[in-house]
């Protein structure tokens, strides 16, 4: 089992040394986070177009193996803000066993993920394409919940941004004044209360007083009684209904909950070291998160990850090991089983009010704007374009289409830092440029020597098929020393100067090559082709080599 440590999870690793004063402090952190995570679990599930008790059913399964399987030591899970869009698209158009079908696919890819360490290549996804799709699922939180803010009389709100804004145009003069004040009341104790105290949320105090004001005032405002049938009581098992077919059309919003909870999961491990002084296993991670969404799938779920401001919350109270998340999710349990009723209380317009406000805190917009004032242009347009793509279409087709702009303009940058540089020899300047060149070595006649610079691959390839320009020379140097990196066809455009050369009567010297070209050479059989006695450690040696010719 040595060669799984890499996914063992961080619960087995700290109970060696756990205490009872941690324990009590863990388990003051876990009941913390559970009021915390209550109001937004319902409002999540509310604004992804589920029932409110699947929110619970989130946290409480998806949470308990997330942290019991985890890779962090103090990783909160459940279901998060940048899943809304996601999971009301794909019911929209798929209904709730589609959205089994994708939550239980996409926890299955996210261990394979972590079996085969791929929990590293997360940070690989560039920052302009997470801040642009954050702000644009902020965007799309904020336009879902006017409805229920604002208390218009309309039908079920449009999935798509542009028909929905439609729609509260043409319902605008529907607003009800008295729900308006309590969303406003609402939205007013979130933005002050964090002065009166930190440790108490301000969600659960804007729940409980404009849940009291429309209870005993018995004022005409939306509950989710009125809108919704909590369902009190354990989740219940069952296997959705799977088909080829629905597995082909599900295949990319799978494999994209699968991409953001990984990369909001992992985001919020490093977060949570920073906070602990800790180090979180990236693949146990991950693994844990894949088996927290199969299993919240069985149960009544929706996709979940880890959640930073609950974590965070977990790490302020004294939380500090896995403990306090599964405590949390017992709390959730006990409250889903005898509290149940009371929460059908709860005004609508609360709930829109916390989610503008957690859209608010989850948008980035102070990030999002220093990016367009200090960030390149290429970077600018690869941000734009991912949160608008992200707001007018969906968060599938932004990660695919920034992933691929992304991509193109990391080649083109690779690209442009490449060149082919000819030496300056001394034989050609006056003792006073000489001067100026100091590094200048001594050439010998019938040699030429050109520099490369930058990685040979296949958007630099024409770049190394002219070197062959001078007449009456016998050798050709080409000095790779940075060259960190060769692909195939960075590979044959060397060979196709090797042919000329031999064509020519010229010999071919490879100075300084390193591991990862030297590797593909090998591998491809030009070094024996070429020759190790024409692969030099470095120019001095070069040049021996050529003197000698």
């Amino acid at each position: 089992m040595k060669h799984l440590k890499y996914i063992k999870p961080k619960l087995f690793s700290v109970m060696k040394s756990y205490s009872k004063e941690q324990f009590v402090k863990d388990v003051i952190a876990g009941i913390i986070v559970a009021i915390i995570a209550l109001p937004l679990s319902i409002a999540l599930a509310i604004a992804s177009g589920v029932n409110p008790e699947q929110g619970l059913y989130t946290g409480i399964i998806a949470g308990f193996f997330i942290s019991f399987l985890g890779g962090s030591r103090v990783q909160i899970g459940g279901p998060t803000a940048a899943f809304v869009i996601i999971i009301y698209g794909i019911i929209a158009e798929y209904g709730v066993n589609g959205l089994t079908v994708a939550t239980l696919m996409a926890g299955i890819i996210m261990i394979i993920m972590g079996l085969f360490k791929l929990g590293n290549l997360i940070k690989y996804i560039p920052k302009t394409i997470t801040v642009g799709f954050t702000l644009g699922i902020a965007v799309g939180i904020f336009t879902g919940q006017l409805k229920d803010f604002f208390g218009l009389q309309m039908a079920a709100v449009p999935s798509e941004f542009i028909d929905k804004t439609i729609a509260y145009g043409q319902n605008f003069h529907t607003l009800r004044p008295l729900t308006l004040g309590i969303g406003a009341l609402a939205l007013f104790i979130q933005i002050f209360w964090p002065k009166v105290s930190k440790k108490i949320p301000g969600s659960l105090v804007a729940i409980l007083v404009t849940t009291v004001v429309v209870a005993v005032f018995k004022l005409p405002v939306d509950t989710i009684g009125d809108l919704y049938t909590i369902k009190p009581g354990l989740p219940t098992f069952a296997v959705p209904e799977i088909s080829f077919g629905l597995v082909k059309k599900l295949i990319s919003p799978a494999f994209t909950i699968a991409i953001l909870a990984s990369v909001e999961s992992l985001l919020s491990c490093v977060v949570a070291d920073g906070m602990i002084g800790g180090h979180h296993r990236s693949n146990a991670e991950l693994v844990g998160q894949g088996v927290g969404n199969v299993m919240s799938s069985l149960f009544g779920g929706i996709p979940a990850t880890g959640a930073i401001a609950r974590t965070a919350a977990n790490v302020k109270n004294g939380g500090r090991t896995p403990i306090a998340g599964i405590v949390h999710a017992v709390v959730l349990l006990l409250i889903l089983l005898f509290l149940m009723p009371y929460a059908s209380m709860i005004p609508m317009t609360t709930l829109a009010a916390i989610l503008i406000m957690v859209a608010y805190n989850m948008s980035g917009i102070k990030g999002f704007v220093r990016m367009l004032k200090t960030a390149p242009k290429s970077d600018i347009a690869v941000l734009i374009i991912t949160f608008l793509l992200t707001v007018f279409f969906d968060l599938v087709v932004a990660i695919e289409i920034g992933m691929v702009l992304a991509v193109f303009l990391f080649m083109k940058r690779m690209a442009d830092t490449a060149e082919v540089k000819p030496w300056i020899y001394k034989e050609d300047l006056d003792e006073n440029e000489i001067s100026e060149h100091t590094d200048l070595k001594n050439v010998p006649k019938h040699t030429m020597v050109y520099e490369i610079s930058g990685p040979m691959f296949f958007a630099t390839a024409n770049d190394y098929l002219s070197f062959i320009e001078e007449k009456h020379k016998k050798v050709l140097i080409l000095r790779m020393r940075n060259v960190p990196a060769m692909d195939i066809t960075g590979l044959e455009s060397l060979e196709e100067v090797y042919a000329s050369c031999k064509k020519k009567g010229i010999t071919l010297l490879l100075s300084h090559v390193n591991e990862q070209p030297l590797k593909v050479m090998e591998k491809s059989g030009f070094r024996s082709k070429l020759g190790d006695e024409n692969i030099c450690e470095n120019i001095d040696c070069a040049l021996a080599v050529a003197e000698r010719i």
